[in-house]
């Protein structure tokens, strides 16, 4: 059971991020600072997601064919992420 409830949180959070591209639709969505706050907020869930994944496979000993889905994809969402942020802050340091 808790085998089934790792793997269904993880394949929900594979699906999560791609809420951002309808609300960035809305004109209030692109104006600062709720932009900046969204994709923050988006990036760290990412972020979030690929370590609950990784954590879930590894320490949880979930090994289903799903779930290594979900950590590749998960992981390289965490890792598009972590660059999205590290462009941001040196945006910002540079400019």
């Amino acid at each position: 059971m808790k085998n089934k409830i790792l793997t269904a949180v993880s394949a929900i959070m594979l699906f999560v991020p791609w809420t951002i591209l309808p609300l960035r639709s809305f004109d209030w969505a692109l104006k600062s600072p709720v932009a900046e706050i969204m994709i923050y907020s988006y990036a760290a869930f990412m972020i979030f997601s690929g370590i609950f994944s990784i954590l879930a496979y590894a320490k949880g000993r979930v090994k289903s064919k799903l779930m290594q889905v979900c950590v590749v994809i998960n992981s390289i969402y965490a890792v598009g992420a972590i660059a999205i942020i590290a462009m941001n802050m040196i945006t910002r340091i540079g400019g």
